[in-house]
């Protein structure tokens, strides 16, 4: 039943927060008449393929909080566990990059500058709210485990994962 559970609480929040953040607010307050383009040229192409990337980027987030960490994305409902898996390997916050693809996709789709402009905005908003916010909960909760994730996976910028280091113990005393 707690499986189950889980997997509806990541579902209502899907429904609700990217659902009002992707599809609601760009195109009920910032792009109320949307266009859909006769022919397809090459922009719906490439918003469709960075479409994709985001999706997929934020169904495995979500699917990696939900099964290692035991959560939601949602603050008053975080992961019980520390995820460093997938996309987590390379960048601290790939579910906020891929909320920003799936939005700039809807930008480049419909050609809108407005929904850009959300964009952006959106960007602020949500680098604001990691640093004033979610960076300080984890550090509160996973400690230094969260501090070591810090120095080793950038904040936005994707990078190939750092090999991780194994401590060995040190040399025998061989002087005497």
């Amino acid at each position: 039943m707690s499986q189950l559970w889980l997997l509806l609480k990541n579902l209502v929040f899907t429904v609700i927060v990217p659902g009002f953040v992707v599809g609601w607010v760009p195109l009920h307050w910032f792009e109320k008449n949307p266009v859909w383009p006769a022919v397809w040229r090459w922009p719906q192409y490439d918003a469709g393929v960075l479409a994709l990337f985001g999706a997929a980027g934020f169904f495995t987030s979500q699917w990696l909080f939900a099964t290692r960490g035991q959560g939601t994305p949602l603050s008053l409902d975080p992961p019980k566990k520390f995820v460093r898996r997938g996309p987590y390997k390379w960048v601290r916050n790939p579910m906020y990059l891929a909320i920003l693809a799936l939005v700039g996709a809807e930008a480049l789709f419909l050609q809108s500058g407005h929904i850009a402009v959300y964009l952006v905005c959106l960007a602020c908003v949500f680098h604001l709210f990691v640093l004033a916010h979610e960076e300080k909960a984890l550090r509160r909760t996973f400690g230094a485990m969260y501090e070591d994730y810090k120095r080793d996976v950038p904040r936005w910028l994707p990078r190939k994962p750092k090999p991780p280091l194994l401590t060995v113990p040190p040399f025998p005393d061989r002087r005497g």
